[in-house]
């Protein structure tokens, strides 16, 4: 039995990287997909690449710092499908820039797409899975959720709050047949450190070198679709660098060692 087929899933943060693969694995599932981000042209490329005589493919562009219509968002879209079956917070936005050196405008607007935009884009979600007692809230995190690094501190503590957010949240809605997942993958070759703001709140066009040695986007969708199939509470994706997970959990005074002696990029 197809998981997905004939699912109402709405992917944010869909024009690009993880979200565009995702995208792309849903419609081959035959998903019926409500795609958004900032782009809308870029989204109209995707879209064109999803749509097919099994599913039905939606665009909704909007931003991510201001959710101030996202009730009117979701209340069209529930108006155009029906329901909403699965929501995946994809969208977000890195970080290639010291603490000392980034202005806390820089610090909000992170915080703002990263954590507001995710929470709010739920919160707006939620009364629709709470109404038909099902539903399945995905997250987009980050290894860096889980232990802070070199030119990410605002990005890192917006992946943290996630975790806190949705591992709460995953314990009122269990009784309710609401299940969520948070996903936290590594290193994978998308265009995030050279998107990633710098402390001018610009992109820093950044050319790190380790993203583009880890797994491609298709490959992290294809491992984040099993792990929604099997109901997983968590997930990491990534090669060696998801050691760090473990060695910090096992031998915090080890790790502070190792983490410090790692390249800055």
């Amino acid at each position: 039995m197809n998981t997905f087929h004939n699912k109402v899933i709405w992917i944010t943060g869909a024009s690009s990287g993880i979200g565009e693969a995702l995208s792309l694995a849903m419609a081959r599932e035959g998903a019926n997909l409500i795609l958004s981000s900032r782009r809308t042209e870029e989204l109209e490329r995707v879209r064109n690449q999803c749509t097919s005589p099994s599913n039905r493919c939606s665009i909704h562009p909007f931003d991510l710092s201001d959710t101030s219509q996202i009730d009117q968002l979701t209340a069209r879209i529930l108006k155009e499908f029906g329901t909403i079956d699965y929501l995946i917070n994809c969208g977000g936005i890195s970080q290639r820039s010291y603490a000392k050196d980034t202005p806390i405008e820089t610090d909000r607007k992170i915080m703002e797409v990263n954590f507001w935009g995710s929470v709010a884009v739920t919160k707006s979600v939620l009364p629709i899975m709470l109404e038909k007692k099902s539903g399945h809230i995905i997250v987009i995190s980050s290894i860096s959720g889980k232990f802070g690094f070199f030119l990410r501190s605002a990005y890192s503590a917006s992946k943290h709050a996630l975790h806190g957010f949705f591992e709460s949240l995953r314990l009122e809605v269990f009784k309710d047949n609401i299940k969520v997942t948070l996903v936290c993958p590594g290193k994978i070759n998308t265009s995030i450190a050279h998107n990633a703001l710098n402390e001018k709140g610009e992109k820093s066009k950044s050319s790190a070198i380790s993203s583009y040695r880890g797994l491609s986007p298709e490959e992290c969708a294809n491992q984040i679709i099993k792990a929604i199939k099997k109901n997983k509470a968590e997930v990491f994706i990534g090669g060696k660098e998801l050691r760090a997970i473990a060695i910090k959990r096992l031998f915090p005074s080890l790790f502070f060692k190792l983490i410090q002696k790692q390249k800055v990029e």
